[in-house]
């Protein structure tokens, strides 16, 4: 087994050598399309959770279970660099469709190749690997910088230094906004079809797209749609912790309209099925194409629900539902606003805990000052940390790269929504939105 494994290792390697030589005429893309999705499911058999949906041909996932046992990383890797070498190969003029297929493969191959060095174990620091991945570099803030902010909020926040920590009178304050178990998955039904009825406006969708959402426990995450191909989705949302007003539209619009489920069935309209472009059938957890699904995400509210219209449909609508009072719920949503100023501090933790320069505890405590959670969210948020590392810039970072390219274009929502669609249904880079 040991010596197979070398020769097949060296052939790789001899491959990856051979495809770049002069006069080698290189396949077509769409055959290179098919050997990246079977390099791309060979990774996701060693790393469960990095194919975060496919729908492509059914023998290429089939292929790769079979062939597991007999891979190994460095194998893998051989791998990258071979189709590397072949797509150097191909040049298509610049501007065609072409060219935006290779250019999008060449930068999804890239950040396989920094995930395989991850998974080798190779200990590379935070802000190098978030960039190798996603193709933005975080910036890491002093975490001092934000004591202005904390200022601010604390000015805003009921109660005083003597009714505890700042964290401690800001999570008080929001839990006076918790919707009861009871009333849940009402009210999020109903804010997920506010948000389709919203989107449905602006956004042409295919008439069988449909979604079954769950409530689920015990995960690292918040919510996660798996897209499964043929228009559909499953989402799911953790509860955890408990649940409030404002997360019920975030729930609907990031994970389903026009959120996640929204982009995926577009790009399996317009390219995997429109253009046969099938390279796309495949979503890899740990790639560019991940800080624009979570950018566009965050950003789906914005669209859906602009100025003041989410606040409006909160107080009108899902608060009665879940019984909460209305009276301080404009100073609720202030509030939130202005912990989004905090954002920074998000980064700046995790690559100081991810790097080996903060305990779990002093992650934690400063969770607690810099993000103003309570400990128990602040736990869950380095369980994230644990479970899916640099990936926490794709949520900020992210959402900030689509808002400036979408307020580009102006104040008219129309000229907006065209460019929301256009990122949505295209192998949009993060360099296509800087």
């Amino acid at each position: 087994m040991f010596r197979k494994t070398i020769l097949a290792f060296a052939s790789l390697t001899a491959l990856a050598s051979c495809t770049t030589m002069p006069g080698v005429s290189p396949p077509s893309l769409d055959v290179i399309a098919r050997q990246y999705l079977a390099l791309q499911l060979a990774i996701g058999e060693k790393d469960p959770g990095y194919v975060d949906a496919y729908y492509g041909p059914p023998e290429l996932a089939e292929q790769a279970a079979a062939n597991d046992a007999q891979t190994t990383l460095p194998m893998l890797q051989a791998r990258v660099v071979a189709l590397e070498g072949t797509l150097r190969l191909v040049n298509p003029a610049p501007g065609t469709p072409d060219a935006a297929r290779v250019r999008y493969l060449r930068a999804m191959l890239n950040s396989a190749k920094v995930r395989l060095r991850v998974l080798r174990g190779e200990d590379i620091p935070f802000q190098d690997e978030a960039e190798g991945l996603f193709g933005v570099r975080p910036e890491l803030v002093d975490l001092s910088t934000l004591d202005a902010v904390l200022e601010r909020i604390e000015a805003v926040v009921p109660g005083d230094a003597g009714d505890g920590p700042l964290y401690q009178r800001i999570n008080a304050f929001q839990d006076r906004f918790i919707i009861p178990e009871d009333r849940l998955r009402e009210v999020i039904d109903t804010a997920v079809a506010e948000c389709r009825r919203r989107t449905l406006e602006h956004v042409d969708l295919p008439a069988s797209e449909s979604f079954v959402l769950s409530l689920v426990t015990d995960k690292p995450w918040g919510g996660f749609n798996y897209y499964q191909g043929n228009y559909r989705s499953v989402i799911e949302i953790n509860t955890d912790l408990p649940t409030r007003l404002d997360r019920a539209v975030d729930v609907g619009c990031h994970e389903a309209y026009p959120g996640h489920h929204v982009y995926s069935t577009l790009i399996e309209r317009d390219l995997t099925r429109g253009r046969g472009w099938i390279e796309n059938s495949l979503l890899p957890l740990y790639s560019p194409r991940a800080i624009i699904s979570e950018g566009s995400a965050r950003y789906a509210k914005t669209m859906v629900f602009p100025g003041d219209e989410k606040m409006v449909f909160e107080r009108d609508v899902l608060a009665p539902m879940a019984g909460i009072d209305t009276g301080e719920l404009a100073d609720y949503v202030a509030l939130n606003a202005l912990l989004g100023e905090l954002q920074p501090a998000y980064y700046t933790i995790a690559a100081g805990y991810l790097d080996g320069d903060m305990s779990r505890e002093e992650t934690i405590d400063l969770s607690m000052r810099y993000r103003l959670l309570n400990r128990e969210r602040a736990e869950q948020s380095l369980r994230f940390f644990d479970t899916y590392r640099s990936y926490v810039i794709n949520y900020g970072m992210g959402e900030d790269l689509v808002a400036a390219h979408v307020e580009a274009a102006g104040a008219d929502m129309d000229a907006r929504w065209d460019r929301f669609t256009a990122i949505l249904n295209s192998p949009t880079l993060p360099e296509d939105l800087r």
